[in-house]
């Protein structure tokens, strides 16, 4: 039977679920709707359509290595009573692992590969999980490493993965320093490797502001173009990991650090959980006494 564009607008509408998921269970059931929705059910993504609008700020990130590939992922739930599940682990080290081996470009084909290569999608999995934990869950985002038998990964994860932070270093095997250094990025969230990396665009901003704090100060016009020099390094020192004292020992700078240890870091990756993510302030009590009043 053909499966036209209005049939599938149906499903949907009846049961919130995806177009590419409700083509699907319409081609399986040869069309008919009630099995259909029946087939939707038992996937759970019927189940986890109804909960696409709430709001999954919580989670967990995630580190992932083998060999020298190594992955960094975010995966969100509802609330952080489920990050501590089994099921919501063996979750995360299932998407992390088919991460690795099929290599998706994003997020989207992810979603859309074979877990592992065979059987269901990742999505199917995950829609799975929604149905039996019950709550929202979404791979977020995820970013890959790659390195040399002469480089060492330095992976962290801070508080049970509220933070998860990966890093390279080149020209070491020295683990602990690259872990002290995953480490220090989790704490101080710089957000360039190195001065190179900020742009001209926002170097020139800063420049104008911190010009114009000087001025509005009454610094004498002639000394303010100093000012604005040893100012801007401290503005540097703020945002880049190179220039920034390491946390373990401040005396030092950590381009120094890595320096003692014959090494460069190439890149990192810092996920602070649910960062970005606009969460909704529900008042606890209001929220009880909401469900006391419904029975």
């Amino acid at each position: 039977m053909a499966i036209t564009a209005q049939l599938v607008k149906e499903l949907r509408e009846k049961t919130g679920a995806g177009m590419m998921d409700c083509k699907k269970a319409l081609q399986e059931t040869d069309g008919n709707i009630d099995q259909a929705i029946d087939y939707l059910r038992e996937k759970g993504i019927a189940k986890a359509a109804k909960k696409a609008d709430r709001i999954a700020a919580e989670g967990s990130a995630f580190v992932e290595v083998e060999g020298n590939t190594a992955v960094l992922i975010e995966v969100n739930c509802e609330t952080d009573f489920v990050t501590k599940n089994d099921q919501f682990k063996t979750l995360m080290q299932q998407l992390a692992k088919h991460i690795l081996t099929q290599k998706p470009a994003t997020v989207e084909e992810a979603l859309q590969q074979p877990l592992n290569g065979n059987g269901e999608s990742v999505e199917e999995y995950i829609n799975s999980n929604i149905a039996k934990i019950g709550e929202k869950l979404s791979l977020r985002r995820f970013e890959t490493f790659t390195k040399t038998d002469a480089d060492v990964f330095g992976a962290y994860i801070h508080m049970g993965g509220s933070i998860g932070v990966v890093t390279v270093l080149e020209g070491t095997n020295e683990e602990q320093i690259a872990k002290d250094i995953a480490m220090h990025i989790a704490a101080v969230n710089p957000k360039y490797l190195s001065r190179d990396a900020v742009s001209a665009e926002d170097i020139d901003k800063e420049r104008e502001v911190l010009k114009t704090q000087a001025l509005n100060e009454g610094k004498p016009a002639n000394i303010v173009e100093k000012m604005v020099e040893g100012r801007l390094n401290k503005f540097f020192e703020e945002i880049c990991l190179l220039e920034q004292s390491f946390v373990k020992d401040p005396d030092q700078k950590v381009k120094q650090i890595v320096k003692n240890h014959n090494a460069t870091v190439k890149t990192f990756a810092r996920y602070e959980v649910g960062e970005g993510i606009e969460k909704r302030e529900d008042n606890f009590a209001e929220e009880v006494m909401s469900q006391v009043n419904k029975k």
